[in-house]
């Protein structure tokens, strides 16, 4: 068994003891009302087994949350490490909570993160009021229950990992992302902020890649390298969890071809604040 098979299922559990609590139910109760033993109960709650999609529906139902059946199966679905191709459809299909709650464990377990953001704001580093209008917007999109707020304090609570001695986070940012605005003036303004003032911060590296440089590699698409055992690539359709070799090799070649052109430091801040300033003036 995989730690990320664990980290996911850990994650669905305590998706599933979240709804146990909100329902004003302990362990003994809920499996009175299921006609399951206690130990049942547990086990599933805690990540140390794998409940069956029968599992989840009675769980949803006696918790009197049928409304979070999808989100619960959608969190399920992802748990097949050999599944490199993983469908946003079904990821998503209860909202974004689950997937964030995934995205704190494997946070939690990482010591190093290395990214490239083409065209956003890494959600490491973003507000709330710019992670409420990306999550907005997707579900939108994807025509999905939004549970923004949920999924907005996940993010934030992810963030707590920047502060943590033991670890430290890498990311490439192309120039781009400082200018495309998928929200209001003020929000990006804010957001911009934010990401000039973490540039002074200990085990926090962010380069800039400015419109012009000249490139080894291109930067086609974003990447997440978690340590040396995982790479995480979105496309509109899917996620790919990639955990071989040769492919955690590739991605380390591209983030490090693509750091030489970037800039640190002072340059980095000018960059910033050059975006800022474009913005309208609050």
């Amino acid at each position: 068994m995989t730690s990320d098979f664990q980290t996911a299922r850990e994650a669905l559990g305590a998706r599933l003891r979240e709804l146990r609590t909100e329902a004003g139910l302990d362990g003994k109760n809920l499996a009175a009302k299921l006609g399951w033993q206690t130990s049942k109960v547990s086990r599933l709650q805690n990540g140390k087994h794998t409940p069956t999609r029968a599992d989840l529906t009675a769980w949803a139902h006696a918790c009197e949350q049928a409304d979070a059946e999808d989100e619960l199966q959608g969190l399920r679905a992802g748990l097949e490490m050999g599944q490199r191709h993983r469908s946003w459809r079904r990821q998503l299909a209860g909202g974004h909570r689950g997937r964030q709650e995934i995205a704190v464990r494997q946070t939690d377990l990482t010591a190093v993160i290395r990214g490239l953001e083409v065209s956003r704001i890494p959600g490491l580093f973003q507000t709330p009021e710019y992670a409420r209008v990306i999550f907005d917007t997707n579900a939108e999109f994807r025509g999905i229950p939004p549970t923004t707020e949920a999924a907005v304090a996940a993010r934030m609570r992810r963030q707590e990992a920047l502060y943590d001695l033991e670890k430290s986070f890498r990311f490439l940012l192309c120039e781009a992302a400082l200018y495309h605005r998928s929200c209001p003036p003020d929000v990006m303004a804010e957001q911009l902020d934010r990401l000039y003032n973490l540039l002074g911060q200990r085990r926090v590296e962010i380069g800039i890649l400015p419109f012009g440089t000249q490139l080894r590699r291109t930067a086609p698409h974003g990447f997440w390298i978690y340590d040396r055992r995982l790479v995480i690539v979105e496309t509109i359709s899917e996620e790919l969890w990639l955990t071989g070799d040769d492919d955690l090799t590739l991605y380390e070649r591209a983030w490090e071809w693509l750091a030489e052109a970037a800039e640190y430091g002072s340059m980095a801040r000018r960059l910033i604040g050059r975006a800022r300033a474009s913005l309208v003036p609050l």
